[in-house]
């Protein structure tokens, strides 16, 4: 009798394995799709730069990789000015105005994601605090 309870419990024991490895294995598995759609997704922001006194504004194009993307540059820009992007997964969006005189400089600058303002930053201390910067809204 001691040997039948014995296998009982070694059987238990081993379907409660196999079950939980499953079980851990489709957590995992699902981990691995959400990143990947989170990396190879794209998603499209609008950039706005208005004001005055702005020398360049440097942007996330939507090149590059996600953790390493590419900037853009736009020299004497006229004001208001802005741009549509399309960029891939966990790419931050970002804009940055910049001026040579930041005491002349009167600056706004915003991102747009399906018609929602997702950051937006105001007067001449965004320059020092690099311009507009968000986290991807498909990291969320």
């Amino acid at each position: 009798m001691l040997r039948a309870v014995r296998a009982a419990v070694g059987a238990l024991a081993v379907a409660g394995l196999a079950l939980g490895l499953t079980a851990c294995t489709e957590a995992a598995d699902k981990a691995v799709d959400q990143v990947d759609k989170a990396v190879t997704d794209t998603y499209e922001v609008t950039y706005e730069v208005t004001g005055k006194g702005v020398d360049s504004i440097d942007f996330h194009a939507g090149g590059g990789t996600a953790l390493e993307p590419q900037i853009e540059t736009v020299q004497k820009p006229t004001l208001p000015w802005k741009k549509t992007v399309t960029l891939k997964g966990i790419m931050p969006p970002a804009v940055m105005p910049t001026a040579v005189d930041v005491t002349e400089a009167e600056l706004t600058c915003s991102i747009t994601y399906k018609g929602k303002v997702i950051k937006e930053s105001k007067d001449a201390g965004l320059v020092a605090a690099g311009g507009c910067v968000a986290v991807s809204p498909l990291a969320g």
